[in-house]
Formats: structure tokens, sequence, C-alpha cells
């Protein structure tokens, strides 16, 4: 007991490394205690609403279920206690679900007082940091940290072990178009491919890249240098555009000198360079009689 007591304090990290080298006999069941480790009965534990994670894959359940039936649970779940015959999940959801599948009662848990808000930044903390998480379920925790629990990109990077230039790489992913977000989730792109393709701005040519590199499998390499070349040409297409203005200037001037020697009156073109309008003055009814005869009406 003195062991647990000495691990209560250092922190959620600290118990469950330290939770590795107990044996069986200090998960024997005690009475209820808040910071305390103890054996609860599996059904008495609600699923975490603040799980990060979206989607566990069936055959690793399947395969973590099987080694518990062998092993048991080397590593207790993380829970709060919300009464004496209701527990809630902060992290630990697929030792949780394998145990199930293993058909255990009871289950091994550390057991913590947390508000919400204490156990959604914990719950969010501890599956960034030990699960597998992919990298859009990885940049839908980091914004909550810093939306629900009000940190900021500096705290958020210290309690996650980051630096903020990588928590800001994940958040950009979210500015990508669904499609290649749910590409990155499934696991047809990579960190790599994404992170080349936010730096193009149009989002059609964001999508036409995201297809072409899965259709092709283009390496990051690859979807890099085709990045590269839309940029190539939209720089020469702006640098068209500008050698044009000059161009059109010059003869929309050259036709308004035309038109106010051929009316006798000064003659003005405007234009946005798609539409416009032309504005011949008058300055009496025999002026305009005049113009309209020019123009054989």
């Amino acid at each position: 007991m003195a062991k647990k007591k000495n691990a209560l304090g250092r922190g959620l990290g600290a118990l469950l490394t330290d939770s590795n080298e107990v044996g069986e006999k200090a998960f024997a069941e005690v009475p209820a205690a808040n910071d305390s480790i103890q054996e609860i009965n599996i059904d008495l534990v609600e699923v975490n609403p603040f799980q990060p994670r979206t989607q566990f894959d069936d055959t690793a359940l399947n395969e973590l279920a099987d080694s518990i039936k062998l092993h048991g649970i080397i590593q207790p779940i993380t829970v709060r206690k919300l009464s004496s015959k209701s527990f809630q999940l902060i992290s630990g959801e697929r030792r949780l679900q394998a145990s199930k599948r293993a058909g255990l009662k009871k289950i091994p848990a550390y057991i913590r007082t947390a508000d919400d808000q204490q156990m959604l930044e914990m719950a969010l903390i501890e599956n960034i940091q030990r699960e597998n998480l992919n990298a859009i379920e990885i940049a839908l925790s980091y914004q909550r940290l810093l939306s629900e629990c009000k940190l900021k990109q500096e705290e958020l990077g210290d309690r996650v072990g980051k630096s903020r230039a990588t928590v800001t790489n994940y958040l950009r992913l979210l500015k990508l178009p669904p499609d290649i977000q749910i590409g990155l989730r499934d696991n047809l792109i990579s960190m790599g491919h994404a992170r080349a393709l936010i730096s193009v701005d149009d989002a059609a040519l964001q999508l036409a890249a995201f297809h072409k590199a899965v259709q092709e499998e283009l390496s990051v390499r690859q979807v890099e240098a085709l990045v590269k070349s839309y940029s190539k040409d939209k720089s020469a297409d702006s640098t068209t555009e500008k050698t044009e203005e000059p161009q059109k200037k010059k003869e929309f001037e050259r036709l308004q000198t035309s038109l106010s020697s051929h009316f006798g009156s000064k003659v003005k073109i405007k234009t946005d360079g798609k539409k416009g309008d032309i504005h011949i003055p008058f300055v009496s009814v025999e002026d305009l009689n005049r113009i309209l005869e020019i123009l054989n009406l």
C-alpha cells in the first residue's frame, strides 16, 4: 500500500507507468475511495463522452481480448466516480471494450476526482500521448483542448509535449476540404501529403491533387512537385494578366481618341476588363441630333 501512496499526486502518467509493475494482489477489491486503484464491476463503467477516438479496429480489439484472457489487465483503466454504483471512463476505452469481449466481470481501475473540464483535458491529453490516433483525430483533440479547455497554443504544446509549430501543423489540417480529411483519417494519404496540399490556396486544385495522389499512389515528394507546378501555372497566369493589362489600357485609349474624333465629342470608355459602357456627351438638342445622324438613327 505504501507504494500506491507514493504514486499519488505525481500525475496520471506517473501512476500508469507504475501500474505495469503492480502485481495482482494490488488489484484486490478494497472499499471505494477516490484517487486509488481498485477492481470495479465492469458493468458500472460508463463510456467516456469526451473520447477523442472515433474508430476502433475490430480485429485489434479481438487480439487484445485474447491477450487479456491469457495475461489479464496489465495497465488499469482510469475512471472518475459518479456515485457508489457508477463510474465514468476517463481513459482506456480499448482496454474496457476488449475486457468485455474477454468476458471479464471486474476490471482494475485508477479512480480520480475530476470535474467535466478536468476530465475532458485528462482524456484528450492521455489519449493523444498513449493511443495511436490518426492525424485528424489528433487535430480535433488539439482543437477541443484550445476551445473547450481554454488553453493557448503554447500551453497546449507544453501539455502534450509538442512544439507550437507541430500543434499548428495539426490544426491546419482542419482547414482542408472534408474529402481530404477523410482520406487522411482512412490512411489514403499521409500527414506529409496533407501538409503539401495545405499550401494550395484553391480548394478545387487541392481536391484535384488529392485524387491524383490517391489514384496514382504518388509519394510525398511527387505531391510536393505537383503542388509547385500548380503554383508556377498560377504565377504564369498572373504575369500574363499583368502584361495584358497595360496593352488593354492603351487599346481603350486609342479607341476613345478615334471615337472622339468620329463624333466630334469627348467620348469616354469605362470598363472592368470584361464589360463596360461608352459615354458620348452632347451640349444641346442640335448636338444630340448631329450625333444621331452619325449613328444613322
